[in-house]
């Protein structure tokens, strides 16, 4: 079942929202990768690599920007 363009877009906002959170960099892997691994579901994708590359984005932006985080 393909999901409209519309709804993807909210959820991807939403995930994105959800991903900046975390104050050691565990939490960061893991709110990054659950991210990563939900938005993979809603876009069709390969939920390992999702999960995988939220985790390491995660972890990298909240790792350069701690006060954003």
């Amino acid at each position: 079942m393909q999901t409209p363009i519309t709804i993807r877009a909210l959820a991807l906002v939403a995930l994105g929202t959800v991903a900046a959170c975390g104050d050691t960099a565990v939490e960061q892997a893991l709110m990054g990768g659950g991210a990563g691994a939900a938005t993979s579901i809603v876009l069709d994708g390969n939920v390992a690599t999702g999960a995988f590359v939220g985790a390491a984005a995660n972890v990298a932006y909240c790792q350069k920007y701690p006060t954003r985080c």
